[in-house]
């Protein structure tokens, strides 16, 4: 099967009627992001980094997950202590040509940069703020 065939065979109508319990959406009839020709290749995105452990300090706030390439749909969320990327408004990994410019048919390969641990254990301290 070709990286073209592959990366259709993902789109949600045909996932949904194909592998219902592929994803719990399915079975409610409801897509992650509304969209004409949402794609599941890449249910995550290549561009997600994250640490449990943190990323780094922002103003006192542990930051927990951000996008690499600050994508302008994306925004932080923040509570009292801490910060993580939302993605909820960001369609970029399930767009087709998105997912064919970073195709592997190794997804853990497309996906191995996500978990962006700073060398140490120990959350390193910055002084900005993040972009909203």
């Amino acid at each position: 099967m070709s990286a073209e065939a592959l990366v259709d065979y993902f789109r949600y109508e045909n996932m949904q009627q194909q592998h219902p319990d592929f994803c719990p959406l399915y079975a409610k009839n409801e897509k992650c992001h509304e969209m004409e020709d949402l794609n599941c290749y890449l249910c995550g995105c290549p561009h997600f980094r994250f640490c449990d452990e943190g990323i780094d300090r922002i103003e006192g706030k542990v930051r927990y997950s951000l996008c690499a390439i600050d994508a302008k749909e994306g925004r932080a969320l923040e509570t009292e202590n801490a910060i993580h990327q939302d993605c909820s408004n960001c369609l970029l990994p399930h767009r087709r040509s998105f997912i064919l410019k970073h195709f592997d048919r190794d997804w853990m390969k497309i996906m191995e940069k996500c978990e962006a641990c700073p060398a140490s254990e120990q959350v390193v301290s910055v002084e900005k703020s993040p972009k909203h």
